[in-house]
């Protein structure tokens, strides 16, 4: 009896990923990418970091699997763009701007990924590095 549970249990903890795995293609494949630092920049000074998370809502063909694999290229493509033009809200050096945030980041997802493998990008969180000392309106 006891070699029957020893050898069931890798069956059915196999069987549980992909369970998982198909009630999130179901309901739409996401990709998590977390803890990308961008810089506030006002007056042409740096005033602080923001450090955000995002959740990719993947389209068409996209995996999460093949989409893992262009994250550190979807990484540098923010960090970039957030360096050349910061997303920068007026008088509140603890946040950045949502909208022109996902953008950018839509726009690098095309030339990337391809056209459509990313169908939104949502900001989870934003995590300032300095609370103190900074304007907030």
């Amino acid at each position: 009896m006891r070699r029957r549970y020893i050898i069931a249990a890798p069956v059915a903890l196999g069987a549980a990923p992909a369970a998982a795995s198909e009630a999130e293609r179901a309901s739409g494949a996401t990709l998590n990418i977390s803890g990308v630092g961008l810089p506030v920049i006002a007056g042409g000074r740096l005033r602080n970091y923001v450090f955000v998370s995002l959740r990719l809502h993947l389209g068409g063909s996209a995996t999460p699997e093949s989409m893992r694999l262009k994250e550190p290229f979807l990484r540098d493509a923010l960090v970039r763009a957030g360096h050349r033009t910061p997303f920068v809200v007026a008088d509140d050096w603890t946040r950045l701007d949502e909208t022109a945030l996902s953008a950018s980041l839509m726009r690098a997802a095309a030339g990337i990924a391809g056209r459509g493998a990313v169908a939104r990008v949502e900001v989870v969180s934003q995590a300032p590095r300095r609370r103190t000392g900074v304007r907030a309106g």
